[in-house]
């Protein structure tokens, strides 16, 4: 039987000292990303050097004594912050060899750093049976484990969406589930009012989660301008609009995820046309006229065609079905 990779993702339930843990976490970490990317900035500067992932891992060693704080969770989750970084160049130069024309790397903000990672095995286990997940430096944090982990644990990311915090194992050797034969195919055609309507006549209609939270999001947004920047009641309104952009993301996910295993499970072919959905969505530059004003040339209808797509959730749904 074939074996691939599969990742699962489960919620955390800390408790107070550990949500303060693994917010120091965060901040420790961030703060390593940004000096790890200063360091290769200024070797090039300065120096014309380059400074690989390996150099940077060797210099963890006299971190510990400088900043024993940074490797209190093990060295293992700082090389995957390291990785992270190495990802990002590895990225941009990949970019740049295309003849595209990237960002380079950016130093990250302490409110936008959300996740950290373990590459490896060592400083973290996750039992099942207890429903625990040990992570050294912070002890057994409880895991809702709503599903069995198959296959060999091998890395691990930790979350944090809001209030919440969520882990994510990657898993190698997970055996494939064969489905039964049903000798069927289907072709299925994307829209904005039915989401899907296949070739015998079946259509999906549910979906448009964006314009039903529109007015909700709204009123939201303007609560958020409103208030002064560093308040502590702008970080609350934040938290209520990026709620609101969260709740319409799972509604689309989990919408993706019930279509996809339906079409799969009913159909053995599944034929969708070829949509190039990243040109469908791309506004069109508006021209200049006679005078010097620049025409509109359709931009905000083709605005309207644009949130539509978004809301369908196209791309997600091909992904999942794939």
């Amino acid at each position: 039987m074939a074996r691939g990779c599969r990742s699962y993702r489960y919620l955390l339930q800390p408790t107070v000292r550990q949500s303060a843990a693994l917010d120091g976490l965060l901040r420790r970490q961030c703060e390593l990303y940004n000096a790890a990317l200063e360091d290769r900035r200024g070797a090039w500067k300065w120096e014309q050097r380059s400074v690989s992932y390996f150099d940077q891992c060797r210099t963890l060693t006299d971190l510990r004594a400088a900043r024993p704080d940074t490797l209190e969770q093990g060295v293992t989750v700082c090389r995957g912050t390291l990785k992270r970084l190495d990802l990002a160049f590895n990225a941009f130069y990949r970019r740049c060899r295309a003849g595209q024309t990237p960002g380079f790397p950016r130093f990250k903000s302490v409110h936008r750093w959300d996740s950290v990672q373990w590459e490896e095995r060592k400083g973290w286990k996750l039992d099942t049976g207890q429903r625990r997940l040990h992570v050294h430096g912070l002890g057994a944090v409880k895991v809702r484990l709503h599903r069995p982990l198959r296959g060999t644990a091998k890395a691990m990311t930790v979350a944090r969406e809001g209030r919440r915090w969520w882990v994510t194992v990657r898993c190698v050797d997970v055996p494939a589930v064969i489905l039964p034969a049903t000798s069927r195919s289907v072709g299925i055609d994307l829209g904005v009012c039915a989401v899907v309507a296949t070739s015998d006549g079946t259509l999906f209609t549910d979906g448009r989660y964006g314009r039903r939270a529109a007015r909700r999001l709204a009123f939201a947004q303007q609560n958020q301008s409103r208030k002064q920047r560093g308040s502590a009641r702008r970080r609350k309104a934040v938290e209520r609009v990026a709620g609101a952009h969260r709740s319409v993301r799972n509604q689309r996910k989990d919408l993706a995820h019930k279509l996809s295993r339906r079409l799969v499970n009913d159909y053995d072919v599944i034929v969708h046309e070829d949509l190039k959905i990243a040109n469908m969505v791309r506004r069109p530059k508006p021209k200049p006229a006679e005078d010097g004003t620049y025409l509109p040339n359709g931009a905000a209808a083709k605005g309207g065609l644009n949130r539509s797509i978004h809301d369908a959730g196209w791309a997600q749904l091909l992904s999942f079905i794939a």
